[in-house]
């Protein structure tokens, strides 16, 4: 299967630089599978396809503001991009300039709030970095970090909080799980209203998720590894779900990720586990749990775009962008949203 296959025109105006004033005002592309039609209406029409006993499922992570400007000892001034922890104060982390920054380098940040020195330089050209400092780290990169935006995003975010989902909790994610941008509290709780059963998954981002594709076969790509758990309550709930005939319906990629990865291939069942992910979904996949999927509109090429063709068929998918774009839907983060139905 070629990656040109996914590709499609994208007017650069239609990438969203800023969310919209309210998050629930988006705009909802609705794609039936059954009979192959597609919906106009906006995101918080979403409670009008959900039914009492369906279970939603949500990726709780919280991004980090991970992005941190420093000055080596020289004064030079360089930038980190923090990706995952690897252990205590230890972080794997794109460094600029890179070739700057060698073994033993020592970056100081804000007055020397934060230091850190560069460990060793790990593969694909990333660092591994020690942090020292006084007090508690996420409080100091609260302090003086900044959200790590997608590439694509060109203006600057004047709230921080924009860029995290309302039930944002544990801390990791170096990208959002942008699907869940759109929900705000009182839509969530007019769902549970509705007997609509919510669980969460907690996945945290990599900034693996912009990489693009650079194979020009799907087979031939390999996925990034990013951590994950879910917890016994929350398999409770997505397996009564299941086992009452109910839908799952999972909100954001990184939810159907998660839930891919663990469930069962014969029943669906998930059950308590934490881990990493490579699941590389692509068309061909067959789904073991979730029943349908809400998702923003994906980057040409990339393995989300992928993983939705999969749920809904290519062709149906490509048709759905080219319409999106005809009608000017607003594309990636801070897009607009789909539900596959």
């Amino acid at each position: 299967m070629k990656v040109s296959d996914f590709n499609y025109n994208l007017p650069e105006e239609l990438i969203a630089q800023v969310p919209l004033e309210k998050r629930d005002e988006s705009r909802l592309m609705v794609l039936n599978r059954k009979n192959q039609s597609i919906e106009h209406r906006v995101f918080k029409d979403i409670i009008d396809y959900l039914q009492p006993g369906d279970c939603l499922v949500r990726n709780n992570t919280k991004v980090i503001p991970a992005r941190i400007y420093g000055k080596k000892e020289t004064g030079a001034n360089v930038e980190f991009l923090l990706l995952n922890n690897i252990e205590g104060d230890i972080w794997e982390s794109i460094v600029r300039p890179g070739n700057k920054l060698h073994i033993g380098t020592k970056v100081i940040f804000k007055d020397g709030l934060l230091k850190a020195e560069i460990l060793d330089i790990m593969p694909g050209g990333t660092r591994k970095v020690k942090f020292h400092y006084n007090g508690i780290f996420n409080e100091i990169l609260d302090e003086i970090g900044l959200m790590p935006l997608p590439p694509y995003i060109h203006e600057e975010l004047r709230e921080k909080d924009r860029y995290q989902t309302v039930y944002a909790k544990y801390e990791g994610s170096a990208a959002a799980p942008t699907a869940g941008l759109h929900f705000t509290p009182e839509l969530l709780k007019k769902i549970e209203e509705k007997n609509v059963q919510i669980a969460n998954v907690t996945l945290h981002v990599g900034i693996g998720t912009f990489r693009p594709v650079k194979e020009d076969t799907v087979e031939a790509h390999k996925m990034h590894s990013e951590h994950f758990y879910i917890k016994q309550e929350d398999c409770d709930k997505i397996n009564k779900a299941k086992q009452a005939g109910k839908r799952v319906i999972a909100v954001g990629t990184t939810s159907c990720r998660v839930l891919e990865t663990i469930a069962d291939e014969n029943t669906g069942l998930v059950k308590k586990v934490e881990g990493d992910t490579q699941i590389f979904i692509y068309p061909g996949y067959k789904f073991k749990c979730i029943d349908g999927l809400i998702t923003n509109f994906h980057l040409p090429q990339s393995t989300l775009l992928m993983l939705v063709s999969a749920l809904a068929g290519k062709d149906f998918i490509m048709n759905a962008y080219n319409e999106a774009v005809k009608d000017k839907y607003r594309f990636f983060s801070f897009g607009d949203a789909m539900f596959i139905n």
